[in-house]
């Protein structure tokens, strides 16, 4: 975990129908690193909540807007002083539209800008730059494509990833002074490293090499049940693989995620757990499509120092499948670090990983934890046990974050 003598702090200009990756990708980063973020909104106090949105492709030719769940703020809009901030980031949504219209909020991002402030936009954020002039002289911007002809007119500079086929293969962003610009989540690995070195963070390894992290998502089966082919689904938990994939890649680590049954360029399906007032269970929700990095069969244990499982209800289905239970297996023999997040500890447990060691577990896996021989922790942060490291669910993130960098021996100092 990062530590400062004067600690840093942001500001994450909220709203409604925000979109969820690029509201907590950075949120929780910075959280892990000891950064202190506000969550504010207009017209609302602290305590209240907004709803949270993603935005992703579903075979259509623009993209889907799905609700998924909300963020509870944690300070009052009427409070903030801009003076107190290092940074603001504001992420995608269409709630940009309405702020950029409300002459508080334009005023308040032409502050940070006359103060010279970090402002981090992504996708169509970027109105807000827009609105309160702060791309004038040529700014080097980028966002959704869409935004090209506005950002021109407000006295910007277009900027464009070359070579680029799709808005997958887009792993840069720009900045141009203090205007941090990304084209939107698939980027926010590349962003949040730009946005940790902006607030004067310096990442650093005990590692010589990079340290080298595989993910282990669901399984695509088919199964035929009298003549008829039910696809089983993937869900893994939406949150618990993005938000730590693109975590570690801003700390500079490789990183993969494979699937025993897709191939490198594939997409697997993830979910959301929004819990719902007076319901004892979370509802699922369909999240972002997770985009598989590399093939199973190329997978070789040498090559990574850790592999993380993910919660969601595809661990399910990756306890079913020899291949998968077989490389935990060679990564426990190899005395590799292990991490896992809600029900991912499911697959650990099958193979015996949780055998003797401490984990953190929400009530729901307490039983699971039991019966394979570890001890269950009631633990609202994250559990380390020598090299295994877990959380109970996708909340305790910026925890998981930093146990799971300290374990590879990853820190960001301010």
């Amino acid at each position: 975990m990062g530590s400062s003598s004067v600690q840093k702090s942001a500001l994450l200009l909220c709203g409604d129908y925000m979109e969820a990756y690029e509201t907590l990708v950075p949120l929780y980063i910075l959280q892990s690193f000891g950064v202190s973020v506000h969550c504010v909104s207009p017209n609302r106090d602290s305590g209240d909540r907004c709803v949270m949105a993603a935005h992703d492709f579903t075979g259509l030719e623009l993209y889907t807007e799905l609700v998924v769940d909300q963020l509870t703020l944690t300070a009052s809009f009427d409070d903030v002083t801009p003076d107190n901030y290092d940074a603001i980031i504001i992420p995608g949504g269409r709630f940009t539209e309405i702020l950029s219209a409300d002459e508080r909020c334009v005023d308040l991002v032409a502050r940070f800008a006359e103060l010279k402030k970090l402002i981090f936009t992504s996708c169509h954020s970027q109105v807000m730059l827009m609105a309160a002039g702060a791309l004038a002289g040529g700014v080097k911007c980028t966002a959704f494509e869409s935004m090209k002809p506005l950002i021109e007119f407000s006295g910007g500079e277009w900027w464009q990833q070359p070579g680029i086929q799709s808005m997958f293969e887009i792993t840069d962003c720009v900045k141009d002074g203090n205007v941090v610009s990304t084209v939107g989540w698939p980027t926010l690995g590349h962003g949040v490293r730009v946005l940790l070195e902006s607030l004067g963070g310096q990442v650093s390894s005990l590692k010589e090499n990079q340290a080298s992290v595989l993910f282990l998502i669901g399984v695509s089966s088919s199964f035929i049940v009298f003549g008829v082919v039910l696809a089983l689904k993937d869900y893994v938990e939406d949150y618990g693989i993005n938000v730590p994939f693109r975590a570690l890649q801003a700390l500079g680590c490789k990183v993969d995620a494979v699937t025993p049954n897709k191939k490198k360029g594939e997409m697997c399906a993830t979910l959301v757990y929004d819990l719902e007032k007076a319901r004892q269970l979370p509802a699922e929700k369909q999240g972002h499509n997770f985009l598989v990095t590399a093939c199973w069969d190329d997978v070789c244990v040498d090559d990574y120092d850790c592999v993380v499982v993910p919660g969601g209800r595809s661990p399910e289905l990756l306890v079913m499948n020899p291949k998968a239970v077989a490389l935990v297996k060679k990564f426990d023999e190899k005395d590799k670090v292990f991490a896992a997040i809600g029900q991912g500890k499911l697959l650990l447990a099958a193979t015996g990983v949780l055998k003797g060691k401490r984990c953190a577990s929400g009530k729901g896996m307490k039983v699971m934890v039991k019966v394979a021989g570890g001890e269950a922790v009631v633990s609202k942060g994250c559990v380390t046990d020598g090299k295994l490291v877990t959380a109970a669910s996708a909340s305790d993130l910026p925890a998981f974050l930093s146990g799971l960098s300290s374990a590879l021996g990853v820190s960001v100092m301010f």
